[in-house]
């Protein structure tokens, strides 16, 4: 199937334009209510297992770097910090991912999905030995583009796909692309990040874009997952943390502030670093 095949059939699957606008979905809003701080380092990604919860570290290096007026890093590696619920590191498993944004925990491995070269998907065993490096499905051999969430879901790899403005779903044995939820479609939405299944329907952080923190309005949107028809979006009260990553463990929705954000002065939120946990009012 060509790249085009996939999209046009995802987007009559899907219902079209409509379902990635949201018409007719409820809305609610949410507050957070910060947990503990992550491992020092910027947290943009969460993954939810019976273990504790594991934390993604992002770094930034080269062009990116200087961008962020950030030191270089002494090492490239990035960690995925396994934490138990008062945020004690239990497990902490090393990888050549860069700039993660996105992970997921399943099947046996880690999976940190990089935003910067090399780009792609690391697949790691949980002694941080390299399985796989694959590319984003339906891109460049060499770069499939980069990456703002993952998720693992039944035996499934979901990947929020900048490039292809959709998250879409991967068998990790084959990395073949099976289907696609487009991006939620809103003027002050334009921002995308991480994902996280509860049931079936697929939570999403979104957001403005915005020079900082006290500009921004954060939100979430939730996508039926059988079809990606939004059921309802969600605007955070003001003086919220920043989020990023995004996981679903015991009815709850946890987020983290990466501490870092583009456009905005570094560690410009007031909750910078933090695991939070985010409840509807």
């Amino acid at each position: 199937m060509t790249k085009r095949e996939f999209l046009t059939a995802g987007m009559v699957v899907l219902g079209g334009a409509a379902a990635a606008r949201g018409q007719g979905a409820a809305k609610r809003k949410a507050k957070t209510t910060k947990l503990f701080k992550a491992p020092d380092g910027f947290p943009n990604a969460l993954a939810a297992t019976g273990e504790g919860l594991w934390i993604a570290e992002q770094k930034l290096s080269g062009k990116q770097a200087e961008d962020y007026r950030l030191p270089e890093p002494r090492t490239l590696t990035e960690e995925a910090w396994l934490v138990d619920w008062n945020g004690k590191v239990v497990k902490s498993v090393t990888t050549p991912s860069r700039n993660t944004s996105g992970m997921a925990v399943g099947g046996g491995h880690v999976w940190m999905i990089a935003n910067a070269p090399p780009q792609g998907v690391f697949q790691l065993d949980m002694k941080g030995k390299l399985v796989s490096h694959r590319q984003i499905p339906l891109g460049p051999a060499d770069n499939g583009g980069g990456c703002h969430g993952g998720q693992w879901d039944n035996g499934k790899l979901w990947i929020a796909a900048l490039r292809l403005r959709g998250n879409i779903r991967v068998d990790p044995k084959t990395w073949q692309p099976e289907m696609i939820i487009p991006f939620y479609q809103a003027p002050d939405r334009v921002r995308y990040h991480d994902i996280a299944i509860e049931g079936d329907s697929m939570w999403q952080i979104v957001g403005n874009d915005c020079k900082n923190y006290k500009d921004y309005r954060p939100g979430l949107v939730r996508y039926e997952l059988s079809t990606g028809r939004v059921l309802e979006t969600v605007d955070f009260v003001s003086n919220s943390c920043d989020p990023h990553g995004l996981a679903f463990w015991n009815g709850k929705l946890i987020s983290c502030d990466a501490g870092i954000h583009p456009g905005w002065p570094n560690r410009d939120s007031p909750t910078a670093g933090w695991i939070f946990q985010i409840d509807f009012v």
